[in-house]
């Protein structure tokens, strides 16, 4: 589809961390600071994504990409629509990232990394999944059974352990407007 030179420019903004760095909170709050912007924005988030568009998906290495690569395909068509597109997932593979950066003109995929130790992650854990999952009751959770790859060259690092999330916040618009001008 070819879209008019006018058109908007909409960015697809992948937060990627593990279960409990704040990538869902950075994401509501950045759809606020957007809006109040005038620029229009969608969340995708992983929790979502599993309960509704990926709920056919198990954990398994195959099943994962699929969930990161059909949330890449939502995200672009919601960036070539002209909204930006804010994605909160764990994505815990470099190759589905890359996947997903390959669908994106270059400079309109923005990588994310909510960098955060395990421990900390844990101790956010209101769910409960880091304790089932280090006593074997979830297999293939991220961090514990299963790898997180983080990101090579992301665009941005935020250290949700030690930022606030109003520091990592400003530090996120930055790079947007950014990429806007």
């Amino acid at each position: 589809m070819n879209y008019s030179t006018t058109q908007p420019k909409g960015l697809v903004i992948w937060l990627t961390g593990l279960s409990g760095a704040g990538k869902s909170t950075l994401a509501l709050q950045l759809q606020a600071q957007l809006r109040a912007r005038g620029h229009a924005s969608v969340i995708l988030d992983g929790d979502d994504m599993r309960d509704r568009l990926c709920k056919d998906l198990g954990f398994s290495r195959e099943d994962r990409m699929e969930n990161v690569r059909r949330a890449g395909e939502i995200a672009r068509l919601v960036a070539q629509s002209g909204v930006h597109a804010i994605v909160a997932l764990v994505s815990p593979y470099q190759a589905a990232r890359d996947q997903v950066r390959a669908l994106m003109p270059a400079g309109e995929f923005l990588e994310v990394f909510c960098a955060c130790p395990l421990d900390v992650c844990a101790k956010r854990d209101v769910k409960g999944l880091y304790r089932r999952a280090q006593a074997g009751g979830i297999a293939n959770f991220t961090g514990v059974s299963d790898p997180y790859e983080a990101p090579a060259a992301p665009e941005l690092v935020l250290n949700s352990a030690v930022e606030s999330v109003d520091e990592s916040l400003a530090r996120l618009l930055a790079l947007i407007e950014a990429r806007l001008d």
